[in-house]
Formats: structure tokens, C-alpha cells, sequence
């Protein structure tokens, strides 16, 4: 009983560890004749990839993925969808130190209590390397998404990380590309890198919350009590490593909020149903309502760190432990395009079951 699937019509296993060979994800329910090809997977990869600037691990992976089945002459066949991604510059003697120690804030100790058994170099399978094959799945689900229903748009972003928060009066979606941090505020970038350089070289990480929309999703996907859109988004971002909550539209803010100010209105436009606002997240009762679909996770600090933590060996002796190599001193920064990744999934699993329910892309009880 290894659940490595995700996913209902659209499913993903992933498969592979940290410091493995190469790691990878079968998708499985991808409809035929979907334009894919190895650059337009990679496109998406090097967003996640590691070593590209002073601000992540300096592990430096290319992550170029391969196509291994299910895709002939640039169209996908239908069949299984085999993609593997080599790891190229594991060092796995940074990790002996630790090979009988458990490290705090990590699946070490409960990887063990499960199993009696791990791979103790940089994490094996509770590795945030895994969701490298997220990523290439998400690019299968984005390339068919924008085949069924043209406009569907994905984004992430930071809005956290530590005390650096967003400022929403000076949200620029065209900043969000061009720094560090996917940071839709351009001008603050340069302060978020001043804080977090300072928490690197003070040996210490932080963590970071991040938003996920997507815009041009149409109403109807998802349905009633089990098998919610809002319900599978937030086991996907909470299946996402390092993650520890989730919210949908407004999420725990909604407690502060009366019932006058949370309702979102509803008036009729020349297009069909408006609504006054989007506290709900685009999605009521389980089911998409046509709006933007907004997600936040917040992702926990490295654990990973230089700075000494207490912990024990497997034989119970208590013991320090300083995790050595190349970390993230905020993962969150990587983790963005991780989230893109899953929206798009179960985006693309809602609409096949749609489909498969209703026979319809959009949605079946017209308004007006």
C-alpha cells in the first residue's frame, strides 16, 4: 500500500528518489491527440529547477525531462505517458553524517517507525526532488487543458515569505516573472532578497506562503460532498512537500467576516451569471462557479539547516544534529511552480469527469 497515485480519470504516479538514478512520472488518462513534446515540458522544469540564482540551493540539476512512451509524432496516443528526469549531481556524502540520526523537521524518524527502513541521502522519497516530476506532469495536464478549453491560465505567487509580506495595492502581474521570488511587486523584490540573504548567512531558513489561481476555468467542475474541485485542490497542495495548510478564497479569514460581507452577490451580465466578489475562491459547494479559482499554501522553514538542532539516533541516544549540502534556505520559492503544477492536474481530472458525467466542457445548466 504505497500511494504514489494522484488523480481520478488524469492520474499521475511519480516514482524515483533524491539521490536515485533519475526519478520520473507516469500519467495515465491524458486524451489523445494532445500537441506534447519535450520543450514544452521543459519550459515548465526550468521554472522549478535548482541552482539558478543565489537565492535556492545550489544544486545544479538541468532536469531535462524525456519522453519514454505515449507520445508519437507530437501528439499524445492515449496511452501511459512514461517521463523520466536524470539526477545528475547528487553528493551523497554530504548525508553519512546521518545515516543513524534523524533529522529534526524531517520524515527521517517517522519514515523509520513506518518502515524499519530508509534512504537516509538528502531524504530518498520524502525529498522535495520528487515534485520535479510533478512539474512534468503539469506540463501534460497545461498543454491539454489549453486544447480543451483555450484561455485556461495557471499562475502562481509569492504573497508571503517570513515577516515580508505582499503589498495587494501594488500587485503587478507582469512582476511576477521577473524576479527571484515570483513576487507580483517588483519593487519589493530587492528587500525580500536583503532578508533573506541575512537569514542564510545567520545559518537560519524561513517559510512562505503561496497563491495559486487560475482564471477561465468555466462553472460546473466538481460535484457535491466527495468529490469537491475545492476538496481535491487541497489534498494536491497539501500532498505538495513541506506544506502545512491551505486555503480556498478567503480560507480562515472567513471566520473574521459576517455573512453580510462574505456572500458573494450574484447580478446577471450579458455573458451570464457576475459576482460582487470572490470570497469563496471560485468555487461554491464543491463546484466551480466560472470565477478565478484561488489556492494558498503556506510551506514550513528548511529543515535542513546549519545551525546545531537536538535530536536522537536510532538507538535512542540523544545526539546534535547540523544538516549539511546544498538547501533551500526558503522553499517556498520553488514550491510555486509545484502548485501551478498540481491546479493544473486536478483542473484537468475535474474536467475529464465532467465530461465523462455530463458528456459537456462547460456547463450544462445554462443561466438566462
Amino acid at each position: 500500500m504505497s500511494l504514489n497515485t494522484f488523480g481520478h480519470m488524469f492520474r499521475v504516479t511519480t516514482w524515483g528518489e533524491s539521490h536515485g538514478p533519475a526519478l520520473g512520472a507516469t500519467v495515465d488518462g491524458c486524451p489523445p491527440g494532445v500537441a506534447v513534446n519535450e520543450v514544452m515540458l521543459q519550459h515548465w522544469l526550468d521554472k522549478r529547477r535548482p541552482g539558478q540564482n543565489k537565492n535556492m540551493t545550489q544544486r545544479n540539476e538541468p532536469d531535462a525531462v524525456r519522453i519514454l512512451s505515449g507520445v508519437f509524432e507530437g501528439k499524445t496516443t492515449g496511452t501511459s505517458i512514461q517521463l523520466m528526469i536524470e539526477n545528475t549531481d547528487q553528493r551523497s556524502r554530504d548525508y553519512g553524517d546521518i545515516a543513524n540520526t534523524f533529522r529534526p523537521g524531517h520524515a527521517d524518524i517517522t519514515y523509520h517507525q513506518k518502515y524499519g527502513h530508509r534512504d537516509y541521502r538528502g531524504g530518498g522519497r520524502s525529498s522535495a526532488r520528487e515534485t520535479a516530476a510533478r512539474v512534468a506532469a503539469g506540463g501534460i495536464a497545461r498543454a491539454a487543458l489549453d486544447q480543451l478549453i483555450p484561455g485556461v491560465q495557471v499562475e502562481g505567487y509569492m504573497v508571503r515569505m517570513g515577516a515580508m509580506a505582499l503589498d495587494r495595492n501594488r500587485f503587478d502581474r507582469d512582476a511576477i516573472d521577473r524576479n527571484d521570488f515570483w513576487l507580483p511587486d517588483a519593487e519589493a523584490a530587492p528587500e525580500w532578497e536583503a532578508y533573506l540573504q541575512k537569514l542564510r548567512k545567520d545559518h537560519n531558513s524561513v517559510g512562505a506562503i503561496i497563491e495559486v489561481t487560475a482564471r477561465g476555468v468555466p462553472a460546473g467542475l466538481g460535484a457535491p460532498i466527495y468529490g469537491k474541485l475545492d476538496t481535491d485542490l487541497a489534498a494536491a497542495m497539501m500532498s505538495i512537500n513541506a506544506v502545512k495548510g491551505v486555503e480556498i478564497g478567503e480560507g480562515m479569514a472567513a471566520a473574521e467576516l459576517m455573512g453580510t460581507d462574505n456572500a458573494d452577490e450574484i447580478h446577471m451580465g450579458e455573458n451570464g451569471p457576475e459576482y460582487s466578489s470572490n470570497h469563496a475562491g471560485g468555487i461554491l459547494g464543491g463546484i466551480s462557479t466560472g470565477q478565478e479559482i484561488v489556492v494558498r499554501f503556506a510551506v514550513k522553514p528548511t529543515s535542513s539547516i546549519l545551525s546545531p538542532r537536538a535530536s536522537i539516533r536510532m538507538d535512542g541516544t540523544p545526539t546534535e544534529v547540523v544538516t549539511k549540502g546544498r538547501h533551500d534556505p526558503c522553499v517556498g520559492i520553488r514550491a510555486v511552480p509545484v502548485g501551478e503544477a498540481m491546479m493544473a492536474c486536478v483542473l484537468l481530472d475535474h474536467l475529464l469527469l465532467h465530461r465523462g458525467q455530463t458528456g459537456a466542457m462547460g456547463p450544462v445548466g445554462r443561466i438566462g
